[in-house]
Order: structure tokens, then C-alpha cells, then sequence
């Protein structure tokens, strides 16, 4: 990087400067990031300290009717519009992993400050863009990454950075507690749920990433390193999805006092020896009715932190869709621009923890396990016989049916995750145990 460009980012280029913006992406998001800049360019002017400047917008098919957009901004080439001398800050609403990351590397190499809204790039090269941010000096914001409209990221950078975090747990994903949220309240089985969810676009065409936790565990990647300064990946988040959830699940939930939801829990751990280490995880949760997690219905996202200091806090609010996203991309380009204009950066990710990753069988948690049994004398001595030997106690035993097809359900209390697993694993060689309809995890 030059000394032009060093000294350009640590002095700011000056009141008034207008600052040039390149757009990588004209989707939903784009659009409204567009049309933001654009309706409220005066005010922003004024919370800047100079005007914003759109210098192109980088776009997949030319030929595509866009009302109301200048033609002369459009280009196809994204590459060239980054290297332009008149462009100080990049966006990308693109999506994707690869080549949004090329483009983006090609940007803070370049140095040019980046906002992105893109939770997998993210999570999965975190490392890497912070570093090449690092080396040019430039700013890389991402709050849109986690939950659209709500300041996750701001407050962990920020906020929060005099505090202490234990645990941050929270409903990530708009689709998923739509569908549950679904069969709680209508009685729909998980197939009709998302089939209203694909009818009323909340669910893609192809709603892999959302139903089987693959979109929550990116931001939970993303939220455990910013909570514990601790650099974690998708890979070490441990995910489950929704896929298996049944109407039973739900009822038994309901009868037991829960809700299910799909959580993304990320959690400082004390080991045997008395060092810590960080936990994610993502699966569907029961959390009970009391919680404030409970009440997040519909699409609606909500985040859970307990810190040391600050004790329970809860931000809630739409964590997804064209217009919230599109508020938190806008939200990080007026603090980019900020610094454009006056110097400075903004805090960096810092890693300076460096904690170890715990392994999933390491968290700690409670099972809710639903079998179905034979209806005999010894059954339960049998089943508690198992749990037992791994040193785990039952908090409730509760027994329905009839004795042709008798139903035990049991919950534990606190017990390490490998040894709930290891319980289950042999409760379905037993003989009494004709099957275990379903395992679901407790938010004690």
C-alpha cells in the first residue's frame, strides 16, 4: 500500500470531501441501499461531514430493466469499477462465499474501506479480511452480517467492550422461527410450515442454509468472536437444524412448559483444569415459556447476552429482509465514511484471547428425550440404570399411552454432552426401548 494512500486513511480526506461508493450487487438489498442513499443523501451529507457519491454499481446482467437508475452507473465489470481512483469505500450485497471474497480482497488491498452484509464470507475468511483491513489501514463493517436491522455486531465491538461475556444465545434465523413458530401456533406439520414460508418469502427455493442451521451457524461464528476475542470458524460451530422437528415434539414441549427454537448458543466454558474455552453451537432448543426468547414469533430474530457487569441483555427486532438489511448496510456506511472523511478506524476484530474451541461434547446442557417403551415391570430400573452410570440424574419422568404402546419421556439435568450422547446411543440398544422418537436439548 502506498504512503499516499496510508496518509490519505490516517488523516481523512476533509470536511466536505465527497466520498465515492462502489455497489457490488443490485438485489433486494442493493436496491434499497440505493434508493437510501439516494431519497436521504442531505442528511446523510450532514451525519457524514461530506456528501456520498455512487460511482457504479456492479451488476451480473446489463440488460436488466432497473427504473429509476441512472444507466451511465451500471457496469458488469466489478473489478474495474473497485480500481477506480474516485471510489474510497466498497459494498457488497452480493452473496456467496469466492468471489465476493476475491472482489473484497481486491478492495482492502486496494485500500478501500468495505461494508458487507455477507454472514458466510464472513465466517468463513474472517481472518483473512481482517488482516488485509489491518495491512492497508482501512475500515472492514459488516453489522449487517449477523442480523440485519439489529446492532449485534456494534454492541459486542462497542458497547460491551468494558464487559465480561458469559453466554450469548439468541433465534438468528427468520425462516426457521417462522416454521416453528408455525406448527406451535396453527398445529402445521413441519412440511405444511415451510411450505407457507416458501409462499410467503420468507424461505428460499432452497432452504437448505436456513432449515438446517448452516445460516445461524455463520453468525454464531461470527458472534463468539466478537463476544470472547477468540477467532471462530463455521467449521467449529456445532449445527443441527429443524428438519426432524414433529408436531409431537411441539405438543410435548407445550404440555412440559417449552417452546422450541432454534437457537445459535455461544458460551465460555470452564474445564476440569480450570481453563476456559468457547463453545457454538446450533440446534432447536426448548426454551422455556418464561424466557424472553419464548415470545419471538414469526420472522422476528432476537439476541440474548449475559455479561458480568451488565447482566441480562435482550436486542430484538426484524433480523432479515431487503429493508432491515438493507438500514444496517447504509448504518456502516455512514460510520465508514466517517472515518473517510476525518481519519481514523474503527475497532478492529481482536483475537487477543486466542481461547481454545471447545469440542460439542464438552458443552453442558439438558436432554429431553421421548421414547417409546415396553410396557412392562423393570422398564424404568432399566432406563435410569443407563443414565446413572454416566452420573447423570433425571429431573422429570413422565409416562403416556397405553400398555401396547407405552411412551416414556424423560428430562435430565445438567450433564456434559458427550455423556448424554454416549446414554443415548445405548438406550437404543435396549431391549425395553422400542424406539427414541426424539432428542431435543433444554435452555435451562
Amino acid at each position: 500500500m502506498s504512503s499516499t494512500v496510508q496518509e490519505l486513511n490516517r488523516t481523512g480526506k476533509g470536511e466536505g470531501q465527497p466520498v465515492g461508493v462502489a455497489l457490488l450487487g443490485f438485489g433486494t438489498v442493493g436496491a434499497e441501499v440505493f434508493r437510501l442513499l439516494t431519497e436521504h443523501a442531505d442528511d446523510y451529507t450532514h451525519r457524514i461531514g461530506g456528501p456520498v457519491e455512487v460511482r457504479g454499481i456492479a451488476v451480473s446482467d446489463l440488460a436488466k430493466q432497473r427504473p429509476g437508475v441512472p444507466e451511465e452507473l451500471l457496469t458488469d465489470d466489478a473489478r474495474a469499477l473497485i480500481a477506480r481512483d474516485d471510489v474510497d469505500l466498497v459494498v457488497e450485497v452480493i452473496g456467496g462465499i469466492d468471489y465476493p471474497r476475491e472482489l473484497v480482497l481486491d478492495a482492502l488491498n486496494a485500500g478501500k474501506s468495505v461494508v458487507t452484509a455477507n454472514k458466510a464470507l464472513v465466517a468463513a475468511h474472517a481472518d483473512g479480511l481482517a488482516e488485509a483491513a489491518d495491512a492497508a489501514g482501512v475500515d472492514l463493517y459488516y453489522e449487517a452480517a449477523v442480523a440485519a436491522a439489529i446492532p449485534v455486531v456494534g454492541m459486542l465491538r462497542r458497547s460491551l467492550a468494558g464487559d465480561h461475556i458469559q453466554r450469548i444465545s439468541g433465534i438468528v434465523n427468520g425462516t426457521t422461527n417462522f416454521i416453528l413458530d408455525a406448527m406451535e401456533s396453527t398445529g402445521a406439520t413441519y412440511d405444511d410450515a415451510l411450505a407457507e414460508a416458501t409462499r410467503l418469502g420468507y424461505a428460499e427455493a432452497d432452504p437448505t442454509a436456513d432449515v438446517e442451521g448452516h445460516d445461524a451457524a455463520s453468525k454464531a461464528a461470527i458472534m463468539a468472536s466478537l463476544g470472547f476475542y477468540t477467532r471462530v470458524n463455521f467449521e467449529d460451530v456445532y449445527c443441527e437444524g429443524i428438519s426432524n422437528v414433529t408436531s409431537e415434539d411441539i405438543a410435548a414441549a407445550n404440555q412440559a412448559g417449552y417452546t422450541i427454537k432454534l437457537l445459535a448458543i455461544c458460551e465460555r466454558l470452564t474445564r476440569e483444569d480450570g481453563t476456559e474455552a468457547v463453545n457454538a453451537r446450533v440446534h432447536p432448543t426448548l426454551v422455556p415459556k418464561e424466557h424472553p426468547l419464548a415470545t419471538v414469533s414469526e420472522s422476528y430474530n432476537a439476541i440474548f447476552v449475559e455479561a458480568e457487569a451488565a447482566g441480562s441483555l435482550m436486542f430484538y427486532g426484524n433480523g432479515a429482509g431487503g429493508y432491515p438489511t438493507a438500514s444496517a448496510v447504509v448504518g456502516d456506511i455512514v460510520g465508514a465514511s466517517r472515518n473517510i472523511v476525518y481519519g481514523g478506524r474503527a475497532p478492529e476484530d481482536n483475537t487477543y484471547a486466542k481461547l481454545p474451541i471447545a469440542d460439542a461434547g464438552e458443552a453442558l446442557t439438558c436432554y429431553h428425550i421421548d421414547m417409546q417403551v415396553d410396557e412392562r415391570t423393570g422398564v424404568l430400573a432399566a432406563i435410569s440404570s443407563e443414565f446413572a452410570k454416566q452420573g447423570v440424574s433425571l429431573r422429570t419422568v413422565r409416562q403416556e399411552g397405553s400398555e401396547e404402546d407405552a411412551r416414556l419421556i424423560v428430562v435430565t439435568h445438567t450433564a456434559r454432552e458427550s455423556a448424554l450422547r454416549e446414554i443415548v446411543n445405548t438406550l437404543t440398544s435396549l431391549d425395553v426401548v422400542k424406539e427414541v422418537n426424539s432428542v431435543l436439548r433444554l435452555d435451562s
